[in-house]
């Protein structure tokens, strides 16, 4: 996990669509997520840019490799 953590904690200052980006861990035991990302784009055409960038994929890849279970949420304000 922390491999993933790390690849997609490079993403940020390298994609220009990326905002502002926080990754957080976790810090209890249970059945909840292991790790969470709050990403910050300009609007959805650069979410649609920034999903599909070659870095983002591979770093997407890995995360699918590894992960049980995911959830997303995408909102404008």
């Amino acid at each position: 996990m922390q491999t993933f953590l790390s690849g997609l904690q490079a993403l940020d200052g390298v994609i220009p669509e990326i905002r502002h980006m926080e990754i957080g861990v976790n810090c209890k035991d249970g059945n909840n997520y292991d790790a969470c990302l709050i990403a910050d784009f300009d609007d959805l055409e650069a979410l649609d840019r920034y999903k599909h960038d070659p870095r983002h994929v591979a770093v997407s890849q890995l995360c699918k490799s590894i992960r049980e279970a995911r959830g997303a949420v995408d909102f404008e304000f």
